[in-house]
């Protein structure tokens, strides 16, 4: 284990290459022996969670699931646990978030984003166009409140496109946050494009995954290592009454440029 990658002053494990991580998560993890969804209620309504000394509830459209390919239309375990993770780092001091510029991929119903804003950052929450109506009404009944730290506004990504200019002006963000958006075979160039245009140096990304398919996490991986320095944060690093064997928490920073020797 080492200690500490990006902005993250916590435990890590280095991840060495895609197959061993995939071997490591399912072989000891055993994912599909463990319930899936235990952390959510995706049948209902509307999703309560108590973070950040508030219950957040966000609204979740659950018929909207047997439209093919609509996944960001419920609360997934992914989202909880890296919801709950944000909060218990910050408040063990391995994880500053107050002022910090973020950007949430996939937000879904915006849970990741809104625990964000309440532990102080300025978070740009990105879906597809579909999506965003769901999502701009969670972040209002959440965080449009004056007395949240941080803020939250809402807007447009669809993985691969340039980024709307409000997510790189200035300077690109301190943190990119994600969860379940490695779901996909076909979607992981897009979204490692999408990495890179959101990610500078001093970024830290931090992934929640859901683990349903070993190819695709480990094409994921495999790919992202070109680029990114990644480490799995354990679940005793996790909140400790969030944790799951169906989920991995991984961070990754870029590599460090390399220098011109021409």
């Amino acid at each position: 284990m080492g200690s500490g990658m990006g902005a993250y002053s916590g435990a890590v494990r280095p991840v060495e290459s895609g197959a061993g991580e995939t071997m490591l998560l399912w072989g000891l993890g055993q994912p599909t022996a463990h319930r899936n969804n235990a952390l959510v209620r995706q049948a209902a309504h509307s999703f309560e969670l108590d973070a950040c000394g508030r219950r957040l509830s966000l609204l979740q459209s659950p018929s909207s699931m047997a439209t093919p390919g609509v996944t960001g239309a419920v609360v997934w375990d992914s989202g909880v646990v890296l919801a709950k993770f944000l909060e218990h780092a910050a408040d063990s001091q391995q994880l500053l978030l107050r002022d910090a510029r973020a950007v949430d991929l996939g937000s879904g119903c915006g849970l990741v984003g809104c625990v964000a804003a309440l532990l102080g950052a300025h978070v740009v929450l990105t879906d597809l166009p579909d999506r965003l109506k769901l999502l701009r009404k969670n972040v209002s009944l959440n965080v449009d409140d004056p007395h949240v730290p941080g803020t939250a506004r809402v807007t447009e990504l669809v993985w691969g496109d340039d980024p709307h200019h409000e997510l790189v002006r200035e300077t690109l963000p301190d943190f990119v946050l994600g969860s379940d958006v490695i779901y996909n075979e076909e979607a992981v160039d897009d979204l490692l494009l999408t990495l890179n245009q959101l990610s500078g140096q001093h970024t830290t990304i931090l992934l929640a995954g859901e683990l349903r398919n070993d190819a695709v996490l480990e094409c994921f991986l495999e790919a992202a290592m070109e680029d990114f320095l990644i480490a799995c944060i354990e679940q005793d690093q996790w909140h400790p009454e969030f944790r799951s064997n169906r989920v991995a928490l991984f961070i990754l920073v870029k590599k460090p440029e390399r220098a011109n020797t021409d």
